[in-house]
């Protein structure tokens, strides 16, 4: 059976993917990266690829999709297709850079929080906010990743490359998926993404935020299985 890697985001866990792991059983055999305890995106793929046996496709959600390109840049011979969900291909811009900074150096002085409610609506549409079990698990995917891996994180995010000389060289399947209300990753800098991929379709979510993948699984799945089809 073919394989998918699922890499997922900053203060994340693989349940991210609950809904997708679900709609690929059978189809697929799924493994989750190990995002945790890194302080590159370097790092991350590397010890992606080493989990890894074989050729396999890569499914990158937010900061997992960082990781995605990164596996793609370094062995896209073993690569069989990418799927970038609610992500760019863009390195951060400075301010975006001291911002992060700031957030670690007061994760440093004990003022770490993980995803509060008061973030909430930066990851979800307003509709979506209304589902409390959803919002739960945002919240606590963000305790379980912990402070000290949010700062390991949020360093490996603010270093990382920018890909998008990258993506031309990657000719297999590709899909970019994003919510038009994202705010975090907006749908402009997935649209640039699948613009400079030579075999890339872009969907885009109408009324949805940055969580996608648990915001609209069935939208999200659909598309998924579309592309996995293609490999």
């Amino acid at each position: 059976m073919s394989q998918i890697l699922f890499i997922p985001g900053l203060l994340c866990t693989g349940e991210i993917f609950e809904e997708q792991i679900k709609a690929f059983e059978g189809v697929a055999e799924c493994h989750i990266a190990d995002t945790t305890s890194m302080d590159s995106i370097g790092g991350m793929a590397e010890r992606a690829l080493a989990q890894m046996d074989g050729d396999f496709a890569v499914l990158g959600f937010s900061m997992g999709g960082y990781v995605a390109l990164e596996i793609m840049r370094l062995s896209k011979n073993r690569i069989t297709g990418a799927a970038l969900v609610s992500t760019s291909s863009r390195a951060d811009t400075e301010e975006k850079k001291q911002a992060r900074s700031e957030l670690v150096n007061l994760s440093k002085i004990g003022k770490f929080k993980g995803v509060t409610p008061r973030l909430l609506p930066r990851f979800f549409s307003e509709e979506a906010l209304k589902d409390k079990v959803k919002t739960d698990i945002v919240l606590g995917m963000g305790a379980q990743i912990g402070q000290e891996n949010f700062m390991l994180q949020q360093t490996a995010i603010m270093n990382r490359l920018d890909q998008r000389d990258n993506l031309a060289s990657f000719e297999k399947p590709a899909i970019v998926i994003c919510g038009t209300q994202d705010v975090l990753t907006p749908p402009t800098e997935s649209q640039e993404t699948a613009s400079l991929l030579p075999n890339a379709e872009l969907v885009l979510l109408e009324n949805i935020a940055h969580m996608s993948t648990m915001e609209a699984p069935e939208a999200v799945n659909e598309a998924l299985l579309r592309w996995y089809g293609k490999l």
